[in-house]
């Protein structure tokens, strides 16, 4: 404690003096001491001292100096002030943007800073041109163009105009997509111009491509024809083809996995494809160039089917039998009112038929040979052979017999149904499969398919 006279007053007013010099020079050596960075721009584009610096959308520092480098670049110094952004990092980038499109001095400077493992950007350090990127003034897009160009873009702007009248508000939400857009193209055109001499040979072989499209103008022409067609076809078909759209969503989430799988099926599909390359080159190209004139051939082939697939005019063509598919499907499997009464479609109706001849079907059908063999027999009167015509025969019983002098004698009435019993079997309606012919020698006839099968295997034709 100071003593309460004036010496004890003097000395405090003093020390409060002192502290409160001492904190004045703290800060202002504090202030003194700003984290700068210089980024070096092809076009300082109307930028100012004092303009803002800001990292998605929020001021983190001031454009505190602009001059002109020994190369002719414009090298900003930016002051950052702003709590957690010092020191930035390397890979950040450095974009010169417009507040709005009117005005002069509405420039600031947009950071996307580098990422967390990139190095500390010393304090004064610089940010190079390849990391930097100027304004584009839409005066000087416009002035790429010529007058014709010019009246083109005006007549598109008056068309997007009327166009999005009355949905302005939905055309905002979409252009509001745009800008990954844009900054992907803008990431395109970077690596693009670090990739010169590839981009060159890419354009070279494109007009190699382009060249030898024009020599097949004619294929070319079927192809803008078809495309057409499949066009229009697509156009008729819209209320399918938008709820077939919005059902890709839920079948673009169950063939996720498939895809999945797909990719090692891919990786195991690699020696494949190495080992196929040589026959591809060595075999299948020429054979399809061998195979281009059958092609060219097979036009009108092609256009005849395309006629017999879709064809102008009423029930003429493949599309219009397809549409008549679901009144067929009504008829032959739904149950609706027919004759006064519910009764079920046509294939129920004949699965419930057949399903009551079942046990008849299962029996007629090991005689499936006996029954093609009598519809042939029944055909035809006879075959050929080496020798010409022949016809099967068989022996007749009648009234007479034969003498000893190879006379024909009567046979006596009291005699002749002895004679017929003796050569004559009746009753043999329960033969088996096979037995109407004589035994084959492995015995593969008469057939039995079962052995509870209903059938007589001793009824065979008569003789050795």
């Amino acid at each position: 404690m100071f003593p309460k006279d004036g010496r004890g007053r003097t000395l405090g007013a003093v020390a409060l003096l002192a502290a409160t010099l001492v904190i004045v020079v703290g800060l202002l050596l504090s202030g003194g001491s700003a984290y700068t960075v210089n980024a070096d721009f092809v076009s300082a584009s109307q930028l100012v001292d004092g303009n803002a610096v800001k990292v998605s959308g929020n001021t983190i520092g001031s454009v505190e100096d602009i001059a002109l480098t020994d190369d002719g670049k414009a090298r900003v110094t930016m002051k950052i002030d702003g709590d957690g952004f010092q020191p930035l990092r390397r890979g950040t980038r450095a974009t010169i943007r417009q507040t709005s499109l009117s005005g002069v001095a509405n420039r600031y400077v947009d950071l996307q800073l580098g990422g967390a493992d990139g190095a500390d950007i010393p304090d004064g350090g610089t940010l190079r041109t390849q990391n930097t990127s100027a304004a584009v003034d839409l005066d000087q897009i416009f002035n790429t163009f010529d007058p014709k160009a010019r009246r083109g873009v005006q007549k598109t702007v008056e068309f997007l105009r009327d166009f999005q009248a009355g949905n302005e508000e939905e055309a905002n939400e979409a252009l509001r997509y745009l800008n990954p857009a844009l900054s992907s193209s803008a990431r395109l055109f970077a690596a693009l111009d670090r990739s010169t001499p590839d981009f060159e040979r890419f354009i070279v072989e494109t007009a190699r491509l382009v060249t030898d499209v024009s020599a097949r103008d004619d294929v070319l022409a079927d192809l803008t024809r078809d495309l057409s067609r499949t066009t229009s076809a697509l156009t008729s078909n819209g209320e399918a083809l938008g709820e077939s759209i919005g059902l890709l969503p839920n079948v673009m989430r169950k063939a996720n996995t498939t895809f999945v799988n797909l990719r090692s099926a891919l990786d195991d599909l690699d020696p494949l494809v190495d080992d196929a390359k040589p026959v591809v080159r060595t075999r299948l190209i020429p054979f399809l160039d061998e195979l281009r004139p059958f092609a060219r051939d097979a036009r009108p082939a092609v256009r005849e089917l395309s006629q017999t697939i879709r064809r102008p005019g009423a029930d003429n063509d493949l599309v219009e039998l397809l549409r008549r598919q679901p009144a067929l499907d009504r008829i032959a499997n739904q149950t609706a009112e027919r004759n006064g009464a519910e009764r079920p479609g046509a294939f129920p109706t004949t699965i419930k038929a057949f399903e009551g001849i079942t046990k008849q079907v299962a029996f007629l059908r090991p005689y499936a040979p006996e029954l093609v063999g009598w519809f042939d027999d029944f055909s035809s009167s006879g075959a050929y052979d080496a020798m010409g015509s022949f016809s099967r025969a068989g022996l007749q019983f009648n009234g007479f017999t034969i003498g000893p002098a190879l006379n024909a004698l009567p046979v006596p009435a009291e005699l002749r149904n002895l004679i017929l019993s003796a050569g004559v079997h009746t009753g043999r309606n329960n033969r088996c499969p096979g037995s109407l012919e004589r035994r084959a020698p492995d015995g593969s006839n008469p057939y039995k398919p079962s052995p509870d099968f209903n059938c007589d295997e001793t009824q065979v034709p008569i003789g050795p």
